[in-house]
């Protein structure tokens, strides 16, 4: 054991000398993983780990699934061209055969695969560049907490600040931090009347759009479902105004909410859809699908050096064939929803957990100050949750609490568990088990969860709050939808 944790300790260390300091994972978990199967990561420290974080969602069926494996076996034992750029190969035309098989009715029946790389961020880029083209118009509109790096430095940045398009930030609906203070079906619509304004008000400042890009749950932002009926209402106005509807489905597809496709719980057809992550069935894959009437020459330079990732597609069509045959985005509804519920009942007992919510395997626990205060920057501060004299419910939640997670990770990390933190202020614990995970892993993943939270939450915030001066309580989110100039 001393000759494996001294090789632990060094691999460690010139990670650290020799790496970026901009790695995101590593720092929050010092594992070297060696071998991994289904949920379980083995370290090089011989210590065994269930990874809820699961490849930042890439791996729908877990690590090194049989179906995967031999998928990729079987392609490099045929001699076949590990990369072909765009060139027709039987590999890539099998992967866009299944994947036709998983997509909306709406959309399969006039759908073009348009294919870029190797990241979400190509993608993303690749979608707003197929809508430009298309309307002739420059501008996008998003929503406040989105994944899709549409800020500056994104690979997208560049090309928006050369043509002078804009990008207008909306307010996304949730419950727990309302931007309008009230959650539920009154903040649900008055993000849909602002969004309404926002296209159709001269006052606005903003011209109509080439496009609108959403996510149906914000994983970065904190994994916050779109409300179905508030996303039927925001296709309904850009189909009424011809504003090519963008799903980013990145981290949502292939079944992880419960559904092949996040955009099918609210019956939504999008015009394109941003697809990444899981569907290369671990390694690096990205696609957009998009309606026909997009398709143009035009759009098409930025599909990256490797849009012809042999392995890649061939991992992605066993993996999409596997998720479609055996019902795997049904088990994940059927166990997310036993997950949260028991979460639901944990939050019950601990101060500090805000909110927990989700949608099938894609969970977040928001942890906030249970003694409430001044927010330091992290949110709005209040009691909690409220109701008003007319009986509508109010939005005013304890401070966020990225200390708290951040030693909740670490108590999860000591117990065997890998989770990852989101949210605006990283005081979300997401779980992004894979498809495959059975009830006694999800069991086992619960309670660990439990026990790190209890035992993270007995530090007290007292001796922090005791350094620093209080202030009046405020609110720092703004429902205003803003508008930047990116580059």
């Amino acid at each position: 054991m001393t000759g494996t944790t001294t090789a632990h300790e060094g691999i460690l260390r010139r990670q650290s000398a020799r790496e970026s300091a901009a790695r995101t994972c590593a720092p929050a978990l010092p594992i070297v993983p060696v071998r991994a199967r289904g949920m379980t990561i083995e370290g090089a420290d011989g210590r065994r780990y269930l990874d809820c974080l699961s490849g930042a969602g890439a791996l729908a069926l877990g690590h090194n699934h049989p179906v995967v494996l031999e998928a990729i076996r079987k392609v490099i034992d045929s001699g076949a061209p590990l990369h072909v750029s765009d060139l027709a190969t039987p590999v890539r035309d099998a992967f866009i055969t299944e994947l036709f098989r998983t997509l909306p009715p709406g959309l399969a029946d006039r759908a073009r695969v348009r294919f870029c790389g190797p990241a979400g961020t190509d993608a993303v880029a690749t979608a707003l560049q197929l809508v430009r083209a298309a309307t002739g118009r420059a501008g996008v509109l998003a929503f406040t907490g989105t994944h899709h790096a549409l800020t500056t430095g994104s690979p997208d940045a560049a090309r928006s600040a050369s043509s002078g398009a804009q990008i207008t930030l909306l307010p996304y609906p949730q419950d727990y931090r309302c931007p309008f203070g009230i959650g539920g079906e009154r903040g649900a619509e008055l993000a849909a009347r602002w969004t309404e304004s926002v296209l159709d008000s001269p006052a606005s400042g903003v011209p109509l759009p080439a496009g609108m890009i959403v996510e149906p749950v914000q994983g970065d932002g904190g994994v916050l479902p779109a409300p179905d009926a508030w996303l039927r209402r925001i296709r309904r106005l850009t189909a009424d105004r011809s504003v090519p509807l963008i799903a980013d489905e990145t981290l949502t597809g292939v079944g992880r909410t419960g559904a092949f496709w996040a955009v099918e719980h609210s019956g939504v057809t999008p015009d394109a859809m941003v697809l990444s992550a899981a569907i290369g069935g671990s390694l690096p894959l990205t696609v957009v699908v998009h309606r026909d009437d997009l398709d143009n020459s035009a759009s098409g330079t930025h599909t990256g050096t490797f849009p012809g990732n042999q392995l890649a597609m061939a991992a992605g069509t066993a993996t999409l064939g596997h998720v479609r045959e055996n019902g795997l985005a049904e088990h994940a509804a059927t166990l997310g929803a036993r997950m949260l519920d028991r979460l639901r009942t944990l939050a019950d007992e601990l101060a500090c957990v805000g909110e927990v919510r989700g949608r099938g395997l894609m969970i977040g626990v928001e942890l906030v100050d249970p003694e409430g205060g001044d927010d330091e920057g992290h949110g709005i501060t209040g009691p909690g949750p409220t109701v008003t004299p007319d009986g509508t419910r109010g939005c005013r939640p304890r401070p966020a609490a990225p200390e708290l997670a951040v030693a909740v990770q670490r108590e999860c990390l000591r117990r065997g568990l890998i989770v990852d933190l989101g949210g605006p202020c990283a005081s979300v614990v997401r779980l992004f088990p894979p498809l495959t995970t059975t009830d006694g892993q999800a069991g086992a993943v619960l309670d660990r969860l439990a026990d790190a939270l209890q035992a993270a939450a007995r530090a007290p915030f007292a001796h922090r709050r005791a350094e620093q001066p209080r202030h009046p309580p405020r609110e720092r989110h703004h429902p205003a939808g803003r508008t930047e100039r990116t580059g």
